[in-house]
């Protein structure tokens, strides 16, 4: 009996020795409170630093993506600049045979085949300005109007009778805009004082 309640005793106190209770068990902290609020403001601070950080990183971005975007929508509009510059060209040949023609056709000439051509020219003409409208390519009309050397180019000066000085008295070629940009610039007389 004596032994029964040694080995009690023993478990108990074996038991006892290996509780949480123990002071032995505790983890042991090597760093002080101090040092670890230390740590946890530096951590706070890099925190803080890459936060800003991904946030100038994601405006860069998205400045980056904008940009692109505007220069694939430039692209769009502005890729068929160069040739947009050569079928004005025949546009203007066009437009110079249309008149041509019109002039050698006579309202009493038998002739009706050339009138037809005129006709034809003439048809032809409209339908090519029509196609230009419809993909933003527009003449300029500046005659009137006040000189822009963003739009224009001066070749003459003409006297400025009835005309305010500085104005477009005439229009020797047409100059077009490709979606408001200038791709040919109109070759003009500008009207100025005369000097007497």
């Amino acid at each position: 009996s004596p032994c029964v309640f040694s080995t009690a005793a023993q478990q108990r106190s074996t038991g006892d020795e290996c509780g949480p209770e123990d002071p032995r068990d505790e983890p042991k902290h090597p760093l002080s409170d101090c040092a670890l609020e230390h740590k946890a403001i530096k951590l706070e601070e890099q925190v803080r630093d890459l936060t800003e950080r991904y946030r100038k990183a994601l405006a860069d971005s998205e400045n980056v993506r904008r940009r692109t975007q505007k220069f694939v929508e430039d692209a769009k509009l502005f890729g068929i600049q160069s040739f947009c510059r050569d079928l004005v060209e025949v546009a203007d040949i066009l437009e110079k045979t249309a008149e041509s023609a019109a002039e050698e056709a006579e309202p009493s000439d038998p002739n009706p085949t050339l009138k037809k051509i005129c006709e034809g020219l003439s048809l032809i003409e409209a339908k090519l300005q029509s196609v230009f409208a419809k993909h933003g390519l527009q003449k300029m009309n500046p005659v009137g109007g006040k000189y822009d050397p963003y739009d224009h180019e001066i070749v003459c000066h003409v006297p400025a009778e009835g005309m305010q000085p500085g104005t477009i008295a005439l229009v020797t070629q047409d100059g077009y805009k490709l979606h408001g940009r200038t791709i040919r610039h109109a070759l003009v007389g500008v009207a100025v004082e005369s000097q007497e």
